[in-house]
């Protein structure tokens, strides 16, 4: 969606770190925050989280939800479903008592298109809480969903 219509960004995606990481996310939001690492950034009201960790080679770009406390019994059984059929690369997921959407990558091996496929997924499956539950592209459908399409 709102990603798709970024100009080109001169990144070199062979080998992802923290400084191309952050031309990304600069390129993306006039509201960048924090440092190398621990970066927090505003795309079309939503609040985004990228935490990294070089030496061990792990990235995740996550974004609040909601409490927990406000949370029902059916939304969470419904981010579980998702979980397997309509959030792709992200996941629903719970920490701190908050519901997040969350896209977890290995650093090194990510590429821009990557990223921004992450960013999306994750921005689409936080405004799809309550409705769909889905990342935006692709859904594998259910036992139930392929029956009533042979019916």
């Amino acid at each position: 969606m709102f990603l798709f219509c970024i100009s080109n960004i001169n990144v070199n995606a062979q080998e992802m770190d923290n400084e191309q990481l952050n031309t990304i996310f600069q390129s993306i939001s006039n509201e960048v925050d924090g440092a190398p690492g621990n970066w927090q950034f505003i795309v079309d009201s939503t609040l985004f989280i990228c935490l990294t960790d070089e030496l061990h080679n792990r990235m995740r770009i996550i974004a609040p939800i909601e409490k927990m406390e406000n949370v029902t019994d059916e939304q969470l059984k419904r981010c579980m479903q998702a979980n397997f059929h309509t959030s792709l690369d992200v996941r629903y997921s719970i920490s701190d008592e908050v519901l997040w959407s969350a896209f977890i990558h290995p650093l090194k091996e990510l590429t821009q298109e990557q990223v921004m496929s992450g960013i999306s997924q994750v921005y689409s499956c936080t405004r799809t809480f309550g409705t769909t539950y889905s990342s935006g592209a692709l859904a594998f459908p259910t036992q139930q969903e392929r029956d009533a399409q042979q019916n």
